[in-house]
């Protein structure tokens, strides 16, 4: 299902103004904005399907930052208007969807994909028409091509803080469980690295499909391996159950868990406190962040979409994020046109965003920022350490778009 929605009409809060004014993103206000003064992007997002839940935070995200930006006055002058189109969790409409929003819609940019493999089927789609790319999802790093920006955290920057702090929590022993496809495989990579790196043990490790929702036989191995606490890399609304099945078992309150994806599609605000209670995370971002740029965020966020708004996700804020830096790109390049905004976001723009300093390596074109380790207490996060304007050093290792600009590779990292 595709929906063509111009969010460019939309009243909205007074404050969105001083929000993108700080960003200096106001072009002339106050006048009727026709189609031919706009300016298009596209989210390609699962809005059904297995990812749904996490898919469906990410639109609500992109809808508020082009509402912003349009209620403060547009950018250059003009209005954003986003084609939205709901990929349903489905391979083959990634790149289907991707070629339209190119040639059909002409739109300026793509924010989109969750899984790295709807983002590698789209990459060279999108690079092949010209079309501006974002990537806003924590992934396993690698990806080295021009045409993309990835705003999301990597294992460098997560793995690397992670795992020595849960190993230092509650002991060396560790039992992977994760997604059984390359960011599943490759994160499991990491976590052995910096598990042995801190004198740690892998005791264990299972990878499961994505449709998989009985892990009995599982946790009858997990117990049998005594492991100090549980890593786990699951994904999508099919692997929750474990997470319900490891509470049922009684496990919750003899091993606990750290976890790389919890909370990405609000999964604590499905789950029982129970089930979720003590959970160890790692993000760039929290809804706890006690800063005055997250409150206001929140404030305003609360505002457009509610009070009860179940809470605002790792992802949903990547991508709300990802919006500014490209608008930042098209206010500095003065143009929407993909190579000026390519070269503008490589000057090294840095933009003080909800999460933090929030800058894009030009080297790489993923995204410096801060890390915070958190756990999960009746679904909300106590913030417990924060690591300031962490590098995507795995992909830095391997990618150099400075040296090599053509490059258009998306590398596995030897770890």
């Amino acid at each position: 299902m595709i929906i063509n929605s111009s969010v460019n009409r939309r009243s909205f809060l007074k404050t969105t103004a001083t929000a993108a004014a700080s960003l200096g993103l106001i072009g002339a206000g106050g006048r009727a904005f026709a189609q031919e003064d706009t300016i298009k992007i596209a989210s390609l997002l699962d809005l059904s399907g297995g990812l749904d839940a996490a898919g469906k935070p990410m639109q609500d995200a992109i809808t508020f930052a082009v509402e912003e930006i349009n209620q403060a006055g547009g950018l250059l002058g003009k209005q954003i208007s986003l084609v939205t189109y709901d990929t349903q969790t489905d391979m083959r409409l990634y790149p289907q969807y991707a070629q339209q929003a190119a040639l059909k819609d002409k739109v300026s940019a793509v924010f989109g994909g969750i899984t790295s493999a709807s983002r590698e089927v789209m990459r060279p789609v999108l690079r092949r028409l010209n079309t501006l790319y974002f990537y806003n999802t924590q992934y396993e790093g690698g990806v080295c091509d021009r045409n993309i920006f990835c705003t999301g955290i990597t294992p460098a920057q997560k793995q690397s803080k992670h795992v020595p702090y849960a190993m230092n929590k509650w002991g060396k022993k560790i039992y992977t469980l994760a997604a059984d496809y390359n960011y599943g495989q490759i994160t499991a990579a990491w976590t052995r690295k910096y598990c042995t790196e801190n004198g740690g043990q892998i005791v264990g490790e299972d990878f499961f499909p994505l449709d998989v929702t009985n892990f009995g036989s599982t946790i009858q191995k997990i117990q049998e391996a005594k492991p100090d606490f549980l890593y786990l890399v699951l994904v999508g609304g099919a692997h929750q159950s474990f997470y319900r099945q490891w509470a049922a078992a009684g496990m919750n309150k003899q091993i606990p868990m750290a976890s790389t994806t919890m909370t990405i599609g609000g999964e604590q605000m499905v789950l029982s406190p129970e089930e979720t209670n003590g959970i160890l995370l790692c993000f760039n971002y929290f809804e706890s962040l006690d800063t005055p740029a997250n409150k206001a965020f929140l404030e305003r966020f609360h505002k457009r979409f509610g009070a009860d708004y179940p809470y605002v996700t790792e992802l949903a804020m990547a991508t709300y994020q990802s919006v500014y830096l490209w608008a930042e790109g098209v206010k500095r390049a003065g143009t929407a046109e993909r190579m000026p905004v390519i070269e503008a976001l490589e000057s090294g723009i840095s933009l003080d965003l909800p999460s933090g300093k929030f800058s894009i390596d030009p080297q790489t074109h993923h995204c410096v920022m801060d890390i915070n380790i958190g756990q999960i207490q009746d679904r909300k996060i106590n913030i417990l350490e924060s690591f300031p304007q962490q590098q995507p050093l795995d992909t830095s290792g391997v990618c150099d778009l400075k040296k090599n600009p053509d490059d258009n590779s998306m590398y596995v990292i030897k770890v």
